[in-house]
C-alpha cells in the first residue's frame, strides 16, 4: 500500500509544507542539554542545515563538540524523514570552523514511493526519547551491541563496545571525575542549571529527571521523576563513539559522529531499547585523554559515550522534552 508524497511545486521540487514538515522531524533529534543548537534555510529543492551559535554552551562545551554533534543527529533525522516522506537525499557537508555556520545541504529528488516503512520510520523518529532512569537487570545480547556498532561505523564514525570489566570499572570512574570536576567549576554549573527546569520550548525538565539517588548521581538532578524500582541493578551495554581517519576530533568527524549517534538510537528505539548519551567525560579535558589512552589504548578519538539498556516492562511512559517552534528555527 502507498500513499502520495507530501506536496510538491508543478516542476516536481518539494513544495514549501514538505520542507517544514521535514524541519519540524528533523528537530526530533536528541542534543545536548535539550538546547537543540540549529537552524534550518528552506532552499527550492531543500534545505541548509546551520549552528545556531546563540545556543553554544560557552563553558561547558567551548570547542563546540557538543553542538555539532548535536546538529549531526537532526542531519541524519532530516535524511530519514525525507527518505520517509518519499524523496531521495543527496547530502553535501561544509568545513566548519566556529566562524561560520553552515553544516551541510540536503537536496531532495526523484520521488520514491512513500510505503509503510517510511510509516514507521516517521513513527520512530517521534517516538525516540531520552529515559535516564536505571535500567533493568536484563543484559542486551552483545550481538545487539554489535549490530548498532556496524550501523555507527556505516555512518562514518568509531564505534566500540566496553565490555572488558576492568575498562568499565576505569570508565565508571571517570565518569565520576568528570562529574566531580564539573560540580567544582561555577562556570559550568551555572551554565548547566539555566538549561534545567521549567522552560517552554527547550532544556531538561524536571519531570523527566530522575529523584535524588545517592548511589547513583545524576547530571540534571535531582528531579521529580519517580523510580519506584531503584534496587534492580542494571546490566547495561556501553559504547565509545569517536572520529575515524587523521583528523578525528575536528568538526567533520564530530558531525559524523552524531549522525551514527542518531542512527543507532532510532534502531534501538525500534527494537525497544533505552539509550542515554553520556557527553561529561568527554567534556572535561582530563578524563577526556584518559578515557582515549587507558580505556581506548589511543584507537581514536572519543566524542560521547552511550548507555543502552532495558527499561521495565509496565514503567509509564516518559513525556517528550519541549522543542521549539519551526518559525524559531527558520533562517531568512
Amino acid at each position: 500500500m502507498t500513499a502520495t508524497p507530501v506536496s510538491t511545486d508543478p516542476i516536481g521540487r518539494p513544495g514549501p509544507s514538505l520542507l517544514l514538515r521535514l524541519v519540524e522531524l528533523a528537530c526530533t533529534a536528541p542534543s545536548t542539554h535539550n538546547s537543540q543548537p540549529w537552524r534550518w534555510r528552506l532552499l527550492d529543492d531543500g534545505v541548509e542545515l546551520h549552528t545556531d551559535p546563540e545556543r553554544r554552551l560557552r563553558s561547558i562545551d567551548p570547542d563546540d563538540r557538543d553542538l555539532v554533534i548535536s546538529c549531526g543527529a537532526a542531519l541524519h533525522c532530516a535524511v530519514v524523514a525525507a527518505r520517509a516522506l518519499g524523496w531521495d537525499c543527496e547530502v553535501s557537508r561544509a568545513p566548519y570552523d566556529g566562524r561560520g555556520t553552515l553544516l551541510a545541504r540536503l537536496r531532495l529528488s526523484l520521488r520514491r514511493e512513500w510505503n509503510a516503512e517510511g510509516e514507521t520510520a516517521l513513527a520512530t523518529l517521534r517516538a525516540r526519547v531520552t529515559d535516564r532512569r536505571r535500567f533493568t537487570s536484563w543484559p542486551v545480547p552483545s550481538a545487539r551491541l554489535a549490530s548498532l556498532v556496524r550501523i555507527a561505523r556505516a555512518h562514518g564514525a568509531r564505534a566500540r563496545v566496553i565490555d572488558d570489566a576492568v575498562a568499565r570499572f576505569r570508565l565508571e570512574r571517570l565518569v565520576a571525575r568528570a562529574q566531580k570536576l564539573q560540580e567544582a567549576d561555577p562556570a559550568a554549573m551555572a551554565e548547566q542549571r539555566r538549561w534545567v527546569g521549567d522552560r517552554p520550548c527547550d532544556g531538561v525538565p524536571l519531570q523527566v529527571v530522575p529523584a535524588a539517588d545517592p548511589g547513583r548521581p545524576v547530571r540534571f538532578g535531582p528531579g521529580l521523576l519517580d523510580e519506584p524500582d531503584r534496587d534492580v541493578r542494571g546490566t547495561d551495554g556501553v559504547m565509545v563513539l569517536g572520529g575515524a581517519g587523521d583528523d578525528d576530533d575536528l568538526p567533520a568527524a564530530w558531525l559524523r559522529t552524531g549522525e551514527a549517534l542518531s542512527a543507532l538510537w532510532l534502531t534501538a528505539t525500534a527494537e525497544g531499547l533505552s539509550v542515554v548519551p553520556l557527553s561529561q567525560p568527554i567534556e572535561v579535558a582530563e578524563t577526556r585523554r584518559t578515557l582515549r589512552d587507558a580505556v581506548l589504548g589511543g584507537e581514536f578519538a572519543p566524542h560521547l559515550l552511550v548507555r543502552l539498556g532495558w527499561q521495565a516492562i509496565g514503567r509509564s511512559e516518559i513525556p517528550h522534552t519541549p522543542r521549539r517552534p519551526v518559525e524559531d528555527v527558520l533562517l531568512p
